[in-house]
């Protein structure tokens, strides 16, 4: 494992969109295991691969102490809606209201590319819209109305 470098919003790499994971190999788990460690590294709450500059579709969040990894993400449910502030690795130091889904269905696939499903809700819920953003080069301020 090693820590990779978090990229800032000044980096275009955040505003690509990520392809798809084809390959469910060692290169996929030291990419997830690397963005573990410098997730715990960075005492955030999630962390997507393009923030380490990685345009695949892959993200990991921290939930009560264990991670889980997500890989090819797909939306499928959302309900209700939460208002709440929400910050990013990708831009230290702020913090802006943001409206998110308060539940949400995601289907996706574990490191071995096995298919899962998750229902989420309130700030998990909030955690894996911002996560997924990242991976259509979408930034949490661009949902701010009068972005700064």
């Amino acid at each position: 494992m090693a820590l990779r470098k978090i990229i800032t919003q000044e980096n275009d790499i955040l505003r690509k969109i990520s392809k798809p994971v084809t390959r469910f190999d060692e290169t996929l788990w030291d990419l997830l295991d690397d963005m573990k460690e410098t997730l715990i590294k960075s005492t955030g709450v999630g962390l997507a691969a393009p923030q380490v500059a990685v345009l695949k579709r892959v993200f990991i969040l921290m939930v009560n102490e264990s991670y889980i990894e997500v890989i090819n993400p797909k939306i499928t449910k959302t309900s209700g809606v939460q208002t709440g502030p929400e910050g990013c690795l990708s831009i230290p130091g702020k913090q802006c209201n943001v409206t998110r889904p308060n539940k949400v269905t995601v289907d996706f696939y574990d490191r071995y590319g096995n298919p899962m499903s998750l229902t989420a809700v309130d700030f998990m819920a909030r955690a894996i819209c911002h996560e997924n953003d990242h991976l259509d080069g979408v930034l949490y301020v661009d949902h701010v109305k009068g972005k700064n």
